[in-house]
Parts: structure tokens; sequence; C-alpha cells
């Protein structure tokens, strides 16, 4: 079992609540299987609670209470779907993954969890037009204005990307503004979740979609 680090347990209380067991499991699948799978590299493994599970679960302080979907795209090994589903029982979760290998391991953490998950295995452009969700994540996929093109189209009417980004997270926000908007999303803001909490809080761009924005391909447009 990869030991929950002492200074990280009040965040993961917190976060997790009674679902920290979950939580705990789900980290030792990572640990046992993430490297062979190809899911995680070997250095991960000592600080996925810290680099991966609380920094993921953060992103949860984002995301609206009264959220009623959300959809993961590009979620690899499940950071942050996963631990989202963990920490947000009430709140039903899609994982969006196109490769095969990651889409079954997926599927297998969910039976293995009972989480309750839908994965589906498809680029998020195939669903434009098809699905759309109150709030659309993603980690570590792409600059956020090749991102937006990628996500904004699946964020329902009134909903809202927010993607987990680095240091440079303004600097791509401002890059993306002319992006932002053709997709019918507001200026969007910066947002670090965890400040004072934790060592390394997570930051976060969040991107509201305007109410009625055109939806390219949708007839309501």
């Amino acid at each position: 079992m990869l030991a929950l680090p002492e200074h990280l347990r009040a965040p993961a209380e917190r976060l997790f609540g009674d679902r920290l067991e979950l939580a705990q499991r789900y980290t030792d699948l990572l640990a046992e299987q993430g490297v062979e799978r190809g899911l995680i590299g070997p250095r991960e493994v000592e600080r996925l609670w810290e680099r991966h599970i609380i920094n993921c679960a953060l992103l949860s302080d984002a995301i609206p209470e009264d959220a009623a979907s959300l959809a993961d795209v590009g979620s690899g090994s499940g950071l942050p779907g996963v631990v989202i589903a963990i920490a947000r029982p009430d709140l039903p979760v899609t994982l969006i993954e196109t490769m095969q290998r990651r889409t079954t391991w997926l599927e297998e953490v969910d039976a293995e969890l009972d989480l309750s998950l839908e994965v589906v295995r498809a680029r998020a452009e195939e669903l434009h037009g098809d699905r759309d969700f109150a709030v659309v994540t993603a980690r570590a996929v792409a600059a956020l204005d090749k991102l937006a093109k990628w996500t904004m189209p699946l964020v329902a009417d009134g909903g809202s990307l927010i993607a987990m980004k680095g240091s440079s997270a303004q600097d791509e926000l401002d890059a993306a503004q002319k992006v932002l908007r053709r997709l019918g999303g507001d200026e969007g803001t910066v947002l670090r979740c965890g400040e004072g909490e934790v060592d390394l809080p997570t930051t976060v761009v969040h991107v509201r979609r305007r109410a009625r924005a055109t939806r390219k391909g949708d007839p309501r447009g």
C-alpha cells in the first residue's frame, strides 16, 4: 500500500470524506500496475498522492455543486476523471479516451471500485454535436487554444471548461482569447485551488460557455 503522507491527510479527508479508502485503493492500483501498463512514469509512483491524486482532487473545488454531468477528455490513467468520481459521487462522470489499452484500464478500475463511470473510446471531436456536459475537464492534453477546439463544443450552454494547467496558465488563456470567443466561451479566469492548504496548489483555467452560444453543427445555431 502506498501510504498517504501525513501532511496531506487533512486535505485528503476534506476532499474525499468517507470515500478516502476508495482513493487509497485507486492510488494502490496505479502504484501496482501503472508503470507496467504505461500509464505513469516510474518516478511518479512515490509521488502519486501529492503530484496526482490530491492535485486532481483539488479540481473538484472549482466544479459547481449543482453540476449535472462531467466529461474528462483524454482521461488516460483516470487523472483527473476517476479522482473526481471518487470525490464527487453525486456527479455522473464520463471518461473520453482514444487508446484501447487505456479504456480497458479505466473499465477495470470502474469495475474494481464500483464507480458507475461511463468510459467512451473516442476522440473528443467525434462527439461534437452528439453529446454535451455541464463540465468538461482535461489535464496535460494540449495548449489551451488547441484544447478549446476539442472541448468547448462538448460544453453545454451555460456550462464550464475547467482545464488543469501549469505556471503558463495565464499566458495560454491570453493566447486563446480569439478561439474562446469564436467557440462561445467567456474570457476565462485562472484559479489556484488549495492555496494555503497544500504545498502545490492546483492551477486551473475556468472558461464558461455563454448560454445559447452558437455551436458548430447545432441546428439551434
